[in-house]
């Protein structure tokens, strides 16, 4: 079983900032799943709700700030105070020594409520700045903008994103381009046998920073039953 960090070390620190990104880059895991938007003035940042509203003091659309007015919000956390919403080459700036050990990255578009004009094209150039292409798995929930992706980059790796395995796997089958499948764990509905010879990675829900740990570990062995080969985690350092 693969894991790899889910919007970062995300339970012990907040969501897709660079602390929770550093924290899990040196951890030994497979890799870090981070979510990208565009604000006002085109540029990538990192954050996972369409809204600032949740995890700033701010109030609005991500897409309604210029990068100067995101850059003066602060990400709520009481024991990790001064953390504030990166841009995209901020992170890449921060991973790449790791990436280049062998970190992997998969970076979601969140493009599905809001389809953020040249997106795809802004992402793949960036990541091609770094020297980071077979590093890096694209996915999202929308299969138009994959094939937008394979479109600019035949050979990069994509995941498409749905609530069960089996809308994943026939968006698949549909042809946008997708090589994995990025279901919701509890919503494996096809057999193993039907998913043997892809990539599964399932996400999880729930207790993100500043949530106190469960106690409770899951069961890989039997989630690996289920055809699932990669699990996004927000407590990815308690099974190393």
């Amino acid at each position: 079983m693969k894991i790899w960090a889910h919007r970062g070390c995300s339970q012990m620190y907040p969501e897709n900032t660079l602390l929770a990104f550093e924290k899990a880059a040196i951890g030994g895991l497979e890799g870090i799943e981070l979510d990208i938007q565009m604000t006002k003035d085109g540029e990538l940042v990192v954050i996972h709700d369409e809204r600032v509203d949740r995890t700033t003091e701010g109030s609005g659309f991500v897409r309604d700030f210029t990068l100067a007015q995101l850059k003066r919000l602060h990400i709520y956390a009481d024991v990790h105070p001064g953390q504030e919403i990166p841009t995209m080459k901020e992170a890449l700036e921060l991973l790449t020594p790791f990436m280049r050990k062998g970190l992997r990255l998969n970076i979601e578009l969140k493009n599905s409520v809001y389809p953020y004009e040249g997106m795809e094209e802004k992402i793949v150039d960036l990541v091609g700045m770094y020297g980071l292409e077979k590093n890096v798995v694209y996915s999202s929930f929308s299969a138009l903008s994959l094939e937008r992706l394979r479109g600019i980059d035949s050979q990069t790796e994509i995941g498409i994103l749905d609530t069960r395995v089996s809308d994943c796997f026939y968006k698949l089958k549909g042809g946008c381009g997708a090589q994995a499948l990025h279901p919701y764990w509890q919503a494996i509905d096809l057999s193993a046998e039907r998913l043997q010879g892809y990539t599964v990675r399932a996400y999880f829900g729930g207790h993100l920073y500043p949530e106190k740990p469960t106690g409770t570990k899951l069961d890989l062995a039997a989630l690996e039953k289920k055809g699932i080969t990669d699990v996004f985690l927000n407590e990815p350092e308690r099974y190393l």
